[in-house]
């Protein structure tokens, strides 16, 4: 329902004869308040970036599924609700692991070398020339520990860090060592959130938790913005504690102009583009299209 070209030529390539008729929203910024008259008694809406509420769901007449392009709907409608009006939310795992794991990586090297500072100095026509962290050797402490983290260690490893990590339930593996939260804030040179965003993680790195990192220490976050304080980020990074941050997630997306994170010169943003290959977006319309053609399976 908000598709953008990539996605539109993706959905149509991907479209079989015999699947149900298939409509592309070729309109990216389509507000919620169009969204009734769109769907317009649709049973399923393939949802990208649109915000649903609850209100308008209700508007939305013979609306039965969501698939959500990613894992992250409940940053985009409030799935208990929709299960009470009888909509039924289904996610993605697993088809930009590696292309979200890349971009945390270049994230990270990034922040370590200081190329966005350095890059829109020489922009300005200034010589900048910054003091680098070397990477090889460093620790690296990964918050969460699923599919995307587990291609960022081998990543990291490839690159000679060593690589800790922390999970809410116990796992192991190979190469990874895994500690408490409190000692894996202590001892990573670099932090990188992987945590999925639902009611226990929302604020997970807290200004408490932001204090406890090792002083120096960079922070990647390429899960959801809302999983860390970013007022206690922005204070840490103003103050030196934090020597700088890759961020490819925000609390409010798009980034607003005037926001503090795009005043701090120790600050990579991308736009919440880590999926974006074309690899990724063939992996998610193929898995999107799956769901639906099991949810029509179970209807038949």
């Amino acid at each position: 329902m908000d598709a953008n070209p990539t996605l539109s030529a993706v959905f149509s390539s991907l479209h079989r004869a015999d699947d149900l008729p298939l409509h592309i929203n070729r309109q990216p910024d389509i507000t919620s308040a169009e969204l009734p008259a769109l769907l317009a008694g649709a049973p399923i809406a393939i949802v990208d970036h649109t915000f649903l509420p609850t209100a308008i769901a209700r508007e939305c007449q013979g609306l039965k599924h969501v698939v959500f392009l990613g894992t992250g709907a409940r940053s985009y409608m409030d799935v208990e609700e929709l299960a009470t009006l009888g909509i039924s939310v289904h996610t993605i795992k697993g088809y930009g692991d590696t292309a979200v794991a890349e971009c945390a990586f270049s994230l990270m090297w990034a922040a370590a070398k200081g190329f966005a500072l350095m890059d829109r100095g020489m922009r300005a026509g200034q010589w900048l020339r910054t003091e680098a962290v070397q990477l090889t050797g460093k620790t690296l402490g990964l918050v969460g520990f699923g599919g995307i983290a587990e291609e960022l260690a081998r990543l990291a490893t490839g690159a000679g860090m060593k690589v800790i990590a922390w999970n809410r339930s116990p796992k192991q593996h190979a190469g990874v060592e895994f500690v408490d939260i409190d000692e894996l804030l202590a001892r990573s040179d670099v932090v990188s959130l992987h945590l999925l965003l639902n009611d226990e993680t929302r604020g997970f790195l807290s200004r408490e938790r932001i204090a406890a990192m090792r002083d120096g220490a960079i922070l990647v976050n390429t899960a959801r913005g809302a999983l860390t304080d970013e007022d206690a980020l922005v204070d840490a990074l103003r103050a030196g504690k934090l020597r700088a941050a890759g961020l490819d997630v925000f609390v409010t997306e798009p980034l607003p102009a005037d926001h503090p994170l795009t005043t701090l010169p120790n600050v990579t943003l991308s736009a919440h583009s880590a999926f974006r290959t074309p690899e990724a977006n063939a992996n998610l319309g193929e898995a999107a299209l799956a769901h639906c053609r099991r949810i029509v399976a179970q209807n038949t």
